[in-house]
């Protein structure tokens, strides 16, 4: 599984200005499908040009050029996935299967000399390296099937997302010209993320780095290279040295429900006087660490501090779903037990019903972006106003009682 299958990169701080727009200002927005103008080989005229006035060699885009085809099929999943529309306990429960903990768990203890001069270097702990290398390939077993430079010439000239596809297939040719891969070994996902954690060309290019010393930063085939690059990008991300990412916890049924939103930060000694604690009963260290309330699956499901590495997670995968997957994983291979699910039968909305939340809450005046059925930080921001103006609790999780309250307000 890919880490953007459905969804650019966002970074933290957009989502915060996004969130924040929701709840000062709503406004409608209606997204029109785009068209693809031109024939392909008119573009990937113009592209080759514009290749070698950005200075790439006329060899490296001789030795891509067998793959630089358009494949339709590329496009039909592109437009069509919906593998992030699930619940968290849906994905989580699919993508932790025991033998990634227990597999995860060994890999720690066979490199741990390995993962030891990361953390000293980089200040990443081996869980959460490893974590992304067990969801990102099942520590590259799976890399993907599909020829890269093929997918990021049909994405590049696809209309949805060109702009970004035509830079990291620039930076493809540059990887080709740099050494680190050879054109035919560039197999990939479907997108044309590449290597055991799956990195986009542009971030291959700017992050590997050579941690065996051959010469090389070959992320598909280098255990070593692997585990320094990761690390060397969630740095970039913005990963805090010695700082937690998340840790289970339990509150109280009068929490202030509005105040469990990504959006919002507070002291963990001011959850501590809501009445939240450690997942076994114990108080929370009354310190001034700022964090968030994640309630995933709303109120009544499991119950999580986001702190702000956090949001590096959110950076690598802007799914909810996938990000705190990644993170909670995190935690298991560092020794927390299995998670609190919360009460039984939750309440829980199909893709449809949500695609039609969506449109509803667009109705209304939120900013959701375009109605995909996918639950983003966006359209949990648009649910909590509309909890409010609905007098529910304000918990952000979409339910089928605020579908049919919605539907009454037609």
């Amino acid at each position: 599984m890919t880490r953007r299958m459905i969804f650019d990169r966002v970074i933290a701080s957009a989502a915060a200005v996004l969130v924040a727009a929701v709840l000062v200002a709503p406004a409608v927005s209606a997204t029109a499908p785009c068209q693809t103008s031109g024939t392909f080989e008119s573009w990937l005229e113009r592209f080759k040009q514009e290749a070698v006035a950005q200075g790439i060699s006329r060899n490296a885009i001789a030795a891509a050029a067998p793959y630089l085809v358009y494949d339709q099929r590329i496009v039909n999943i592109d437009r069509g996935q919906r593998f992030f529309a699930q619940s968290f306990l849906q994905f989580s429960d699919k993508m932790l299967a025991p033998y990634r903990l227990t597999q995860g768990a060994a890999l720690i203890k066979k490199h741990a000399d390995l993962f030891a001069r990361a953390e000293k270097e980089y200040g990443v702990p081996a869980p959460v390296i490893v974590a992304f290398w067990g969801l990102e390939s099942d520590f590259g077993a799976g890399m993907g099937k599909d020829q890269a430079i093929r997918s990021l010439a049909t994405l590049a000239y696809d209309c949805r997302r060109s702009d970004m596809f035509r830079g990291h297939l620039f930076d493809a040719l540059r990887l080709i010209e740099r050494g680190d891969l050879a054109a035919a070994e560039m197999i990939g996902s479907w997108a044309g993320e590449l290597g055991q954690t799956q990195m986009m060309p542009s971030e291959y290019l700017k992050y590997a780095v050579d941690y065996d010393g051959d010469g090389h930063r070959n992320l598909l085939r280098s255990v070593p290279d692997v585990v320094g690059s990761t690390a060397n990008y969630l740095v970039s991300l913005g990963w805090r040295r010695g700082e937690p990412w998340l840790e289970e916890v339990r509150v109280p049924a009068n929490l202030p429900w509005d105040q469990a939103d990504l959006a919002i930060q507070h002291p963990r000694s001011q959850w501590a006087r809501w009445g939240v604690t450690q997942r076994d009963g114990k108080a929370l260290p009354a310190d001034n660490l700022p964090a968030s309330l994640l309630l995933p699956m709303g109120r009544l499901g499991p119950a999580f501090l986001a702190y702000p590495n956090f949001q590096t997670y959110l950076k690598w995968n802007a799914s909810l779903a996938y990000s705190t997957t990644a993170a909670y994983y995190a935690t298991r291979l560092a020794g927390a037990p299995p998670m609190n699910r919360g009460a039984p039968n939750i309440p829980t909305v199909t893709p449809e019903e949500a695609k039609e939340l969506q449109q509803m809450l667009a109705q209304a005046g939120y900013e959701i972006g375009t109605p995909d059925g996918k639950i983003g930080i966006a359209t949990r921001a648009a649910i909590k106003q509309a909890q409010l103006k609905l007098g529910l609790p304000a918990d952000s999780y979409p339910t089928p009682e605020l579908i049919n309250r919605m539907r009454g307000m037609r």
